[in-house]
């Protein structure tokens, strides 16, 4: 038992040691990343026989991408537990709106407000399912990558190589996890039989995947130079220092 003991109180300080050497910025572009892609997944914006797209594709592409910097400076696991923070607050703010949206008011008619920010439990469910075990597996995978370049851990090509792949197998995990979950599980019992077919799902999650891992294509330079300011700057010390001490 005081092993256990021992085990959470080391994990309790390293996590407080991450929470204060993670640049703020980078946190809250996460969090706010997160809370937005779970309202915009309350919108299809394109539905055919082959495809489907939700809203969430619009802002999913910066929660991976800050992924990726914080895994390449700071680790796989402090990744993770970011993930973590980022869910629970988007847990706690979709409460927030849902108290919100059932208290009456006789100022407006607030229906459509209280639609869209009410929420549907199912589609917070997915989205949080989804997104968590995409996380875990993006910021494995990235991690694993970068391990394999030996010679030059810190170039433009690993971060690339890093980036690109795990960007494209976490978003296409993501976005199949929550269309199957949503559109093939819940909606046809709660939205009237509207549904998606696998099919629909898979052509939304690779589409999703493919659209998304051109945005952080795009937007890769400034990932890449964060992470280099960092190493530069000797971000995150401490808490880079407690791990290796812990390892020892």
């Amino acid at each position: 038992m005081s092993s256990i003991k021992k085990y959470i109180r080391r994990e309790k300080k390293e996590t407080a040691i991450l929470l204060r050497s993670i640049p703020a910025s980078i946190v809250t572009l996460f969090v706010v990343s997160v809370i937005c892609m779970n309202l915009l997944a309350n919108k299809t914006l394109l539905q055919l026989d082959w495809i489907a797209l939700d809203g969430g594709v619009l802002i999913s592409w910066l929660s991976f991408m800050c992924m990726d910097v914080i895994t390449k400076h700071f680790g796989p696991k402090a990744s993770n537990k970011i993930s973590v923070l980022a869910a629970a607050v988007n847990l706690l703010t979709c409460f927030i709106f849902f108290i919100a949206s059932i208290i009456p008011s006789n100022a407006e008619d607030y229906s459509a407000f209280n639609s869209i920010f009410g929420g549907t439990w199912f589609i917070l469910l997915g989205s949080t399912v989804a997104f968590l075990s995409s996380a875990c597996i993006n910021n494995a995978l990235n991690w694993t990558i970068g391990r394999t370049f030996r010679k030059n851990p810190d170039g433009k090509g690993a971060y690339a190589a890093q980036t690109y792949i795990s960007t494209f197998v976490g978003q296409f995990c993501d976005n199949f996890i929550f269309s199957v979950i949503v559109f093939v599980g819940f909606a046809p019992i709660f939205w009237d039989g509207f549904h998606w077919t696998i099919l629909q799902c898979t052509m939304c999650a690779l589409t999703g995947a493919v659209a998304e891992l051109i945005m952080e294509i795009a937007f890769s330079p400034i990932g890449f130079r964060i992470v280099t300011d960092w190493k530069k700057n000797k971000v995150g010390k401490e808490y880079l220092d407690y791990v290796a001490e812990g390892r020892k």
